[in-house]
């Protein structure tokens, strides 16, 4: 009898075929069409997966934010006076187009950003073309999304986007203020600018009226000219704690409407009497399957204390077998860090983290690539709430676990934290699921679930998370006078 050969699980590779084009150079877009920046100046975008430069890409000065500013004003006298159903008429043509070109989209968010093309291709794509249907469907209905006020659109409005949600940032902010009959200039992040600038060839192939939507890339400085152009009325921002306590004040003061999505460190709260397998997932999902790279990633493990080594021994045991590596691999799980900066960051916590204290596992058997931005699946337990990663925004692939007794104790650590973005709540009880929920100070709380988004489901945080909400008929309110 011959001994029993171990059997390879793994999966073969499942690379993306679908051919994507970058041109070599992108310029800015104002008044409808790509131009030249006056600045004259260019930075490099670059794929964090191999470290290979994807394009060059204008970077705005303040000549080229005041050109794009005026191209908005000029439009909105015409934009803001167009019939709603003519305007929806638009919003629904962008989110067909969208879903056209959905595989191009997924592929080039995926080689601009890090992340698995199995998260852009089904998750953020989608969304993004779900949100431009449902607020076409307001457009005609603002009389009814708030009451007790006219409807009338604001005007100019500024808006700066992450790299975490590059694509899906742009929608949640473009197709609630053109419903609303505003128009738009749009900086997104100079890490992650392709999928915004391949979504102004989509807004051209619709006849989208020219400088109803304009976007101007760039770094800080380009974001600091739009968001202080005395010509903007909305300022819309989402990004760190530190930047939008920077843009609080500079339109401290002034007349300009503002709404902040910032950092999070969102607790995850597993009971006992949680389903076990679906919580391993819900965590999963909520902290490796981006990267860590989401403001609402569920962050802070709390687990009650008697299945706290159940739980991370399911953990462990479930983190063998992610799959680190190339984005664009449909069987990738855990993806590239966006960029050089932020791999630096994620490290500097894992080293805190460890020299803290904290018992840090990685439960990951292969190899990181050679070349490109990396972390493995990091999990520390031995956490304490005064740990700099219990606290602290890591924006990575790093998850803390803590530990409590009893329900109260659980809300009291969950809201032990500057942040109020989201929360999870896993038990097999209704009336304790409501009760944790209604005690955490959250924006949004899931229960037995986590990381799910709807278009018609409002987004936004307490304290040191923002204020302000996207998405829904709440997120309307912010682009209406």
């Amino acid at each position: 009898m011959q001994p029993a050969q171990a059997i390879d699980w793994s999966y073969a590779p499942a690379p993306e075929t679908f051919p994507v084009e970058i041109q070599q150079e992108h310029g800015l877009f104002i008044g409808g069409k790509f131009v030249d920046p006056r600045s004259r100046k260019h930075f490099d975008t670059v794929d964090p997966a191999t470290e290979k430069r994807l394009s060059s890409v204008a970077e705005a000065g303040k000549a080229d934010v005041d050109a794009a500013v005026k191209a908005a004003q000029k439009a909105f006298k015409a934009w803001s006076r167009l019939r709603p159903a003519e305007r929806a008429g638009y919003l629904f043509r962008i989110a067909r187009r969208i879903q056209e070109r959905a595989r191009e989209l997924a592929v080039l968010e995926s080689m601009d950003n890090g992340k698995p093309i199995k998260e852009t291709r089904d998750v953020d794509v989608p969304l993004v073309a779900q949100h431009f249907f449902h607020h076409a469907g307001w457009c005609d209905k603002l009389a009814h999304a708030v009451p007790g006020i006219d409807p009338r659109p604001i005007g100019v409005c500024a808006q700066v986007i992450p790299w975490n949600f590059p694509l899906l940032m742009a929608a949640w902010k473009i197709a609630p203020a053109l419903a609303c009959g505003n128009t738009v200039v749009l900086k997104p992040a100079e890490t992650t600018p392709l999928t915004a600038l391949r979504l102004a060839e989509i807004l051209q192939e619709v006849d989208l009226p020219p400088g109803v939507v304009n976007i101007v890339t760039g770094a800080g400085e380009t974001g600091r000219l739009l968001v202080e152009h005395p010509d903007v009325q909305k300022v819309a921002f989402t990004g760190s704690t530190d930047v939008g306590k920077r843009i609080a004040r500079a339109c401290a003061g002034t007349d300009k409407r503002l709404t902040l999505e910032l950092g999070g460190k969102s607790p995850n709260i597993i009971f006992a009497d949680a389903p076990m397998d679906q919580a391993i997932e819900g965590i999963v999902n909520g902290i490796w399957f981006n990267q860590g790279q989401v403001c609402c990633a569920g962050s802070r493990l709390l687990v009650e204390e008697s299945v706290v080594d159940e739980v991370i021994g399911r953990l462990t045991h479930r983190m063998r077998s992610l799959r680190v590596g190339n984005p664009l691999d449909k069987n990738t799980d855990v993806g590239a860090i966006n960029s050089r900066q932020q791999l630096e960051r994620v490290n500097s916590f894992i080293e805190c983290g460890v020299r803290e204290g904290a018992d840090r596992i990685v439960c990951f058997d292969g190899a990181l690539p050679d070349t490109g931005y990396w972390v493995a699946p990091t999990l520390f337990r031995g956490v304490q709430p005064a740990h700099t990663i219990a606290r602290e925004e890591i924006f990575g692939p790093v998850l803390t676990v803590l530990t409590f007794r009893t329900p109260d104790e659980a809300i009291a650590r969950a809201n032990d934290t500057n942040y109020g973005l989201s929360a999870g709540v896993w038990t097999s009880r209704a009336s304790k699921a409501y009760e944790v929920a209604a005690g955490v100070k959250a924006g949004v709380v899931w229960l037995n679930t986590f990381n799910q988004f709807d278009a018609t489901s409002p987004f936004g945080g307490f304290k040191e998370s923002g204020f302000g909400r996207e998405g829904g008929r709440a997120g309307l309110a912010a682009y209406l006078a």
